[in-house]
């Protein structure tokens, strides 16, 4: 069922345009932005999915894989 899906990883920040900037600026990964989140466009063809959280954030103390599926 997933053998040819193309999995990504994704996590969780307080405030989208400073991980902008690090990603962007301070790293110098291609990082584009859509519907409030930001995809980092890394080697490898693997994106990274960015999303905010808000007052609920805390760092993440696990890995994200996640499957696109067309309907759950």
């Amino acid at each position: 069922m997933f053998k040819t899906t193309k999995a990504f990883s994704g996590f969780s920040v307080d405030d989208i345009p400073r991980a902008r900037e690090f990603y962007g600026e301070t790293l110098g990964l291609e990082v584009s932005e859509e519907n409030g989140m930001l995809t980092l466009h890394i080697a490898g063809d693997r994106d990274t999915l960015v999303y905010p959280k808000g007052d609920d954030h805390t760092p993440a103390s696990f890995t994200i894989l996640n499957f696109p599926v067309d309907d759950i």
